[in-house]
């Protein structure tokens, strides 16, 4: 593993519509915390939901993982709660890249929140550019990134739905979507 001196960190953004946006980003993390770096997760939707990606990476004592959302934001009862709640959420973020602590950072669903206009894309992508430590690795998921998070980025992939199993009345699978 390169040291921090001899490394160039990457920004990965993982966006559109299909399924995988987070779970790519959970490979990644997992390939990291395999090779010793220190990885922080911080998910900005779900909250409560008990996934087998947070009880995998108890498994490793090299990720420190953080669901704090209010759930799904698309169906709520109380927007500026989930504005006050994303806020407090970026405000960790940021805290986490300045303690320069972990080699890898995950955002999970924080496109999501710029998409609702919670957290400017232009904020998000002056922090990246101003901030982020030239060594560290950041992957930021969600749809419709926000179009200075995709500039300010290395590499933007963008999954398409095709298909998905939900629009056959298949529901959310352990194992498969948490």
């Amino acid at each position: 593993m390169k040291s921090r001196d001899k490394r160039q960190g990457v920004v990965l953004v993982h966006t559109g519509d299909g399924k995988g946006k987070s779970s790519s980003a959970f490979g990644v993390a997992f390939r990291a915390a395999g090779w010793g770096m220190k990885v922080c997760v911080i998910q900005f939707i779900k909250g409560k939901w008990k996934t087998g990606e947070e009880r995998a990476a108890k498994q490793f004592d090299n990720i420190e993982w953080h669901a704090l959302g209010d759930g799904f934001t698309w169906d709520t009862k109380n927007p500026e709660q989930d504005i006050k709640t994303s806020r407090e959420i970026w405000d960790l973020c940021k805290a986490k890249v300045r303690s320069e602590e972990f080699d890898l950072v995950l955002f999970d669903e924080i496109n999501y929140c710029s998409g609702y206009g919670w957290i400017s894309g232009e904020e998000i992508a002056t922090f990246i550019r101003e901030e982020k430590p030239k060594w560290m690795h950041m992957i930021l998921t969600g749809r419709g990134a926000a179009p200075e998070v995709i500039e300010v980025a290395d590499t933007v992939t963008e999954m398409k739905m095709i298909k998905h199993a939900y629009e056959s009345d298949i529901p959310a699978t352990q194992g498969i979507e948490f």
